[in-house]
């Protein structure tokens, strides 16, 4: 564990600030700490701000994330109680080693989490075939420049090894959006980061390799797009239902890199 005598892994600091160059920007209002927490968590479990390395300061992360030091603090909370970094007084923030499983249930938490990530899963299998067909129907000339916009976006994140999880996931709201319902979207907002953040949560816990987004995935994400561009509503449809139930298969799988 790092204290105040350990050498802190140089280039902490500057990691942050590539991942905000890379596209994540400044968070939006309705959801200021959770975009904080969500972007480094995943910075963190997926290994690029390192065990050991320094986090920025408060005062430096609300520069770089456009917020408040209070809501800066109630991301690096939840980072706490996830046991994923630790504070030393008069020191500053740094990333934990990993946490060990819990002793007393050993299939209790993992079980669990199993459940809440299918239950997204299952919720998503519902919703977001409808949405793909509606969209294909009721989309406008916006809807696919915002679409196009975040599939370059989510392509050239990955190509760097960046975090892409905020384009795949506002790839996915955009289609909602396209619909015309307000309502599709209001329940695509409840599911953001959740089923992503839920698996690479077990994957830390059980010390796997967290999952990667695979360029199947992203070449499922136009195939998506080109039949909402041209107006395929059930072969939309079917596209988004496949994609999900594929979702499904890569985030378990636990070779990393698939």
């Amino acid at each position: 564990m790092p204290n105040t005598s350990k050498p802190v892994r140089p280039g902490a600091s500057s990691d942050i600030l590539n991942l905000a160059a890379a596209g994540l920007g400044p968070v939006r209002p309705e959801r200021f700490a959770e975009r904080v927490y969500e972007t480094l968590f995943h910075a963190i479990v997926e290994g690029r701000i390192t065990v050991g390395s320094k986090l920025p300061s408060e005062n430096d992360l609300a520069t770089l994330f456009e917020v408040s030091r209070p809501v800066v603090r109630q991301a690096l909370d939840r980072l706490r109680e996830d046991q994923l970094v630790e504070s030393l007084r008069g020191s500053g923030t740094y990333v934990k080693e990993k946490p060990g499983l819990a002793p007393a249930q050993p299939g209790a938490e993992p079980e669990t989490r199993i459940g809440h990530i299918m239950n997204g899963l299952e919720l998503r299998l519902v919703i977001e075939p409808e949405c793909a067909a509606m969209a294909a129907l009721r989309r406008n000339r916006q809807d696919l420049d915002k679409m196009e916009r975040l599939l370059e976006g989510f392509e050239a994140a990955n190509r760097v090894g960046g975090i892409a999880h905020h384009y795949d996931f506002g790839f996915h709201e955009a289609i909602a959006t396209a619909t015309g319902n307000l309502r599709f979207v209001q329940v695509m907002k409840t599911l953001e980061y959740d089923v992503s953040h839920a698996v690479n949560m077990l994957r830390h816990l059980m010390h796997i390799a967290p999952w990667k987004r695979s360029q199947d995935a992203m070449d499922e994400h136009r195939q998506i797009f080109e039949l909402i561009r041209v107006q395929d509503a059930e072969g939309a449809r079917r596209a988004m239902r496949g994609h999900i139930e594929n979702a499904r298969t890569r985030m378990f799988n636990s070779r990393p890199g698939l």
